[in-house]
């Protein structure tokens, strides 16, 4: 990519992150860059593949929603097509700590979620209905084999009385096409910083269905709950905060309409985190609080799989509910 010169040797220093990529600090001459380079098998249980062009499509994203929200996607410095590697701007925890430590930590505000909610709105309200950018971003096969398979037909297979109305899911998500999609908008991949939140991890990036990022980081607030039971009133704070500021910036679509898909991607999600290829890592321990927690996540999800609705604010409840309920019975 063009960042060192002859016989220099940067020091490389290892990130914590996903599991579907290397991620190393590199200090050059110029100064500390962010180098990523997709994997074409993903560090977990399952045997899980896609194919490292998913690399392209990111960088490619960086440079779409860059200019859009300038402020909340990191610089886009280099990028090695081939190899699946790009390398973007450095930017310093103290400065830019991770959403997902925030809320673990009992850092829980509502407009930081609210942030996120407009940030990737305004993503997808420019690009709605965009020929080009849906001609640039027509990564659908990657999309089903990093989201659809491992999530929603995965965990069909340990639901069958379920795979209807996952495998619908998935037609309908597929097939419908509007606006540009990260494709994981979850606290992990979302920086704080003091102009915003900043998004991270593109890679699912694909020309199709909002309703996708939505309901995906909705998810993680509803799942949030069952990490730090204590603070479930917060998350949820969050989960309305989040999907209000969202919902009020839709042009492209009737926002019903938008949240109807939405409420009824979620309880799939939900209950992919616990039964899919990517089950979320605090509920994986076999211990009894984490059993109680997947059986509310299985209670739910498969509720609103078989008896859809189209409000969000229904599966909020019924979640704040079951968790609440749970928690008195332990406590």
């Amino acid at each position: 990519m063009g960042l060192i010169a002859a016989g220099e040797t940067p020091p490389l220093t290892p990130l914590a992150g996903g599991v579907s990529s290397d991620i190393y600090r590199v200090d050059v001459s110029r100064g500390p860059v962010c180098v990523k380079r997709a994997l074409d098998k993903l560090k977990v249980t399952a045997d899980w593949r896609a194919p490292i062009e998913r690399s392209r499509f990111e960088a490619e994203w960086m440079r779409v929603a860059g200019r859009i929200a300038r402020q909340a996607v990191p610089k886009l410095i280099a990028e090695d097509v081939e190899g699946g590697a790009f390398a973007m701007s450095w930017l310093d925890p103290k400065l830019f700590p991770v959403w997902k430590a925030q809320l673990g930590d009992g850092q829980i505000e509502t407009r930081t979620a609210a942030a996120v909610g407009r940030v990737v709105a305004a993503i997808h309200n420019a690009t709605a209905r965009d020929s080009e950018i849906a001609q640039l971003f027509a990564s659908d096969a990657i999309f089903h084999s990093i989201r659809l398979a491992p999530y929603l037909l995965a965990t069909a297979e340990k639901h069958p009385d379920c795979a209807k109305a996952l495998e619908q899911l998935v037609a309908v998500t597929a097939g419908t096409r509007l606006a540009l999609v990260h494709g994981d908008v979850s606290p992990k991949n979302i920086l704080v910083g003091q102009n915003g939140p900043v998004l991270l991890d593109a890679e699912c990036a694909w020309y199709g269905d909002p309703a996708f990022d939505l309901a995906f980081c909705l998810n993680h607030m509803l799942l949030k709950c069952t990490w730090r039971p204590q603070w479930t009133e917060q998350y949820l704070e969050c989960f309305d905060a989040l999907a209000t500021a969202y919902l009020d910036a839709v042009h492209w679509e009737p926002r019903a309409d938008i949240e109807a898909r939405t409420a009824r991607l979620l309880p799939g999600l939900l209950l992919a985190r616990v039964d899919g290829k990517s089950p979320v890592e605090y509920l994986l321990d076999d211990t009894e609080e984490n059993h109680a927690h997947r059986e509310a996540v299985r209670l739910v999800g498969r509720r609103f799989l078989l008896q859809p609705v189209a409000r969000l604010a229904d599966i909020r409840v019924t979640w704040q509910h079951e968790v609440q309920q749970r928690n008195a019975q332990r406590a």
